[in-house]
């Protein structure tokens, strides 16, 4: 009887869980696989079977803030019961990112996982040359998204219709925001950035037309998404030795105070309204 009340302590104290926390994303997995993970995971802990016939009424209401690509690792903000509808506030937050990219060489994907569609000579590049081009980068600029990405045409992911073969169009250049770019090493072929954006900002554009800029060509290497919003990759992502029911308690107890109210949330929302349809598919 000790170890059914237990169970049940654990289901209560999971399915009454609201907030936002962020877990640690690994290179591999998509950002739903790792949500679907985590979930699964907390479920198990408070022994709570989820249907697989009825996964519309869902035992655990969870979403993420903003999608990492599977090549990518760090942060990723999760929202739980009704901080589901805090997620928009992330979607339109800041981001940092740490990227090694590669000259040389352009991919279909614009990231290494691709096929290698260009090759030119780096030979010429300087640090000075990287750094004096990134100026162009920064601030308020125009941005084409990648073929490869989570945004759709037609209901469905332009990367899936790509990999099915299918035509597909490319989405126009739109606005977004770079508040800093700056070089942290530069080794060619390799070169490692800092990037701080706004949301529906792609790195592996900007990888990729950095190389156009230059006179040659490159992808990226290498992808980790350092901060999210408030949430830092050192101090608050959860790794996933950690993705329990009492952790996460913690971890939305300690992020409570980074968020804001409820109602400024509610204000992000109807303030970004227009972006949140091409900044939620993005990253």
């Amino acid at each position: 009887m000790a170890g059914n009340s237990g169970s049940i302590a654990l289901a209560e104290k999971l399915q009454g869980l609201n907030g936002l926390f962020a877990i640690h994303k690994k290179k591999g997995p998509t950002s739903a696989d790792v949500l679907n993970l985590l979930k699964a995971k907390l479920l198990k802990e408070a022994g709570i079977k989820q249907h697989p016939m009825k996964r519309k009424k869902q035992a655990l209401k969870m979403g993420h803030g903003g999608t990492l690509d599977s090549a990518a690792s760090g942060v990723l903000v999760v929202g739980i019961g009704k901080g589901t509808k805090m997620l928009s506030g992330m979607l339109s937050g800041s981001k940092k990112y740490t990227t090694v990219g590669e000259l040389g060489k352009a991919t279909d994907t614009f990231d290494a996982v691709g096929r290698v569609t260009e090759e030119q000579s780096y030979d010429h590049i300087t640090k000075d040359d990287l750094e004096s081009t990134l100026k162009k980068f920064t601030g308020n600029i125009m941005q084409t998204p990648p073929l490869y990405s989570a945004l759709k045409q037609n209901g469905q992911r332009l990367s899936c219709l790509v990999k099915k073969g299918e035509a597909v169009e490319a989405k126009p250049a739109r606005p977004v925001m770079v508040y800093d770019l700056s070089v942290q090493d530069y080794n060619p072929p390799l070169f490692t950035l800092n990037v701080e954006c706004g949301g529906g900002f792609y790195v592996r554009s900007l990888v990729n037309d950095l190389g156009n800029e230059l006179s040659s060509c490159a992808h990226v290497k290498e992808l980790i998404r350092t901060k999210q919003g408030p949430f830092t990759l050192d101090e608050h992502a959860l790794p996933e030795e950690k993705w329990t029911i009492d952790e996460i308690v913690k971890a939305i107890e300690t992020c409570t105070q980074l968020v804001p109210s409820e109602t400024m949330c509610k204000k992000l929302k109807a303030n970004s309204l227009e972006n949140t349809e091409q900044e939620k598919e993005a990253d």
